[in-house]
């Protein structure tokens, strides 16, 4: 078992790291030498405006031609949701990696998952970071859609149980990761705001304003405007699980309720840092 890391000394998991970069190929024979089942985990949004889809691509495509050499058996990518609409660039670039894996690895497993609730998850920290910093909170149009978030020890437990499945034995499969409960994105910002003993009042807005919100936004939060406009722009739909595609079901996890994972993600952190009004 090993990793690869353009910076070996920022992993903290216990294993052999590689160093390495997947953009430009090095590292990657050395980490997926004698490798069965390869955890394919990279996402490219950051630092352009609109050309991480193509570098995602590339990425994918030069982790691939790797692990072929490699004779890599199963390769396990972890995406996003897809709407039932036209997807957004963001998950639009999300599906064009998991259909190359696929078609590259027969035994490939590709889990789609929505929002992941953990003190790790930038989307989760984006958030709380949010909800911290501004008395009030501004909710565009689409405040009413729905989704499905998931504990993040579910994410992992799924991912373990990828690389053995047997539903990918016959060929390649998509499986959808979501936690049991469905609520708007409204409803989750107010149980993470009632798990943190916060009085935010909402302010409902009448349009999407993603190009004006998102560096606002990310301002506040202190992310990367990169990232922040294209999980907006993703917002714009439901996010919700295939019923005939529950990765829980099928990997044999049981998930936790999202009020759980929320409170738990809000400990861990607070192992490290100090959260307001907790």
């Amino acid at each position: 078992m090993r990793g690869l890391a353009r910076d070996p000394s920022r992993v903290s998991a216990d294993l052999p790291v590689i160093a390495g970069d997947a953009l430009t190929g090095e590292g990657l024979d050395e980490a997926l030498d004698g490798v069965d089942v390869a955890y394919f985990l990279i996402h490219s949004m950051e630092g352009s405006a609109n050309g991480f889809a193509d570098r995602e691509l590339r990425i994918a495509t030069i982790f691939a031609e790797a692990a072929r050499r490699a004779q890599v058996r199963r390769v396990v990518y972890l995406g996003g949701l897809v709407p039932q609409a036209a997807p957004s660039v963001h998950l639009a670039s999300r599906l064009a990696v998991e259909d190359l894996l696929l078609e590259r690895f027969p035994e490939a497993v590709a889990l789609r998952a929505s929002i992941v609730i953990g003190a790790r998850s930038r989307s989760f920290r984006f958030l709380v970071r949010l909800l911290e910093r501004v008395p009030v909170t501004p909710l565009p149009s689409w405040r009413d859609h729905s989704t499905q978030p998931v504990d993040e020890r579910d994410v992992v437990a799924m991912l373990v149980a990828a690389a053995t499945t047997q539903h990918a034995d016959g060929g390649g499969v998509s499986l959808d990761v979501a936690g049991p409960d469905v609520v708007t994105y409204a409803g989750l910002i107010d149980r993470i705001r009632d798990a943190m003993l916060l009085g935010r009042p909402q302010i409902p807005l009448p349009l999407s304003v993603t190009p004006i919100a998102a560096p606002v936004a990310a301002a506040i939060a202190g992310e990367d405007v990169g990232l922040i406009r294209p999980l907006m722009e993703s917002l714009g739909e439901d996010l919700l699980p295939r019923p005939d595609r529950d990765a829980a079901s099928r990997l044999g996890v049981r998930t936790h309720r999202l009020d759980a994972a929320i409170e738990r993600a809000l400990r861990a952190w607070e192992r490290v840092e100090q959260l307001a009004a907790r």
